[in-house]
């Protein structure tokens, strides 16, 4: 049996993606060794996506909180990697697995974990990654590309519309998208709108307003394989804050992102002109608050539209 290696990220589609180059940085570290990734049931299309996973452990929590246990059989992991918090309580709960090694960020309720300092003002893909380097496995944040998606796209070379979030802060009001996929329409592109469980009614919504038939309304939440390859296909992908954004990046698509409570330095795409993030600094917002954030709101339709154009533009280019 190969040696195992653990790794901790139970947190949602978006948190997986930002994790590839630490994960990749894992299995260059480890050669040799079975990687093993605690994360949601839900996400295991995803984690197979993902080159540097051999095997999904299911482990889930409400929210961002830490899974209770972990269903981890056999001999201990030879090394277990925290890359969901900065501890105790992710620490202790991989020490219970009794690894013969613990990589993560140092906190003061576990003074015997002697890792690096943990910086609140840090982008999550660069924070994975200095961890991983602390420890002597190199990594390169912008290692975040995913290989092909498998199969053809439902849409292929239309622009990509996703409405919703899980959360009212990051939610751009429906009427403000109504607008801009109006205005693509008039100008001759086509607009597929896309959506999570239970944002039919939301989908529903736009597509009346703008003019779009019931083809363009990819409703019900995409299973991730099509949903990457309705990305990997698209001209832009349009949306907030959110997974979907994250999905554009890992395959190559220009994206507009919309921020608002959580600025773009922490969790955007990287400095790339296919990539927009639009955001309006302020002081910081609550991402789960139930209305959308001030600093969401500064953001117009003119301004996202511009944004669109100018990546399909330098597509045509």
């Amino acid at each position: 049996m190969r040696p195992r290696v653990l790794v901790l990220r139970a947190l949602g589609l978006g948190d997986l993606l930002a994790g590839v180059p630490a994960l990749r940085a894992v299995r260059r570290g480890f050669p040799g060794h079975e990687v093993v990734l605690a994360a949601p049931e839900a996400l295991r299309d995803v984690v197979a996506a993902v080159d540097a996973v051999d095997t999904l452990l299911p482990a889930s929590a409400p929210g961002r909180a830490v899974p209770v246990r972990l269903p981890w059989s056999g001999p201990p992991p030879e090394v277990a990697v925290d890359l969901h918090g900065k501890g105790p309580s992710s620490h202790l709960l991989l020490e219970r697995t009794r690894a013969g090694r613990l990589l993560a960020f140092a906190h003061p309720g576990t003074p015997h974990v002697a890792g690096p300092t943990w910086t609140a003002d840090e982008h999550e893909r660069h924070r994975w990654c200095r961890l991983l380097a602390w420890y002597g496995a190199p990594a390169d944040p912008g290692d975040l590309r995913l290989p092909p998606p498998g199969g053809p796209s439902p849409a292929p070379g239309a622009v990509v519309v996703h409405p919703g979030a899980d959360a009212d802060a990051r939610r751009w009001p429906p009427e403000r998208y109504t607008a801009v996929v109006r205005e693509l329409r008039r100008r001759g592109h086509r607009v597929v709108l896309t959506g999570g469980p239970g944002e039919d009614a939301l989908l529903t919504r736009i597509a009346g307003a703008a003019g779009l038939d019931g083809a363009d309304v990819l409703a019900g939440g995409l299973p991730f394989r099509r949903l990457a390859a309705l990305c990997s296909g698209a001209a832009v992908v349009v949306s907030g804050d959110t997974g979907v954004a994250h999905v554009a990046v890992a395959y190559g698509a220009p994206s507009v992102t919309l921020f608002g409570p959580v600025p773009p330095h922490l969790w955007g795409p990287p400095p790339d002109p296919r990539h927009a993030a639009l955001w309006h600094p302020g002081p910081p917002g609550d991402p789960h608050a139930r209305r959308p954030d001030p600093r969401l709101l500064r953001i117009g339709p003119d301004e996202v539209l511009g944004a669109v154009l100018a990546r399909l533009d330098g597509r045509r280019t």
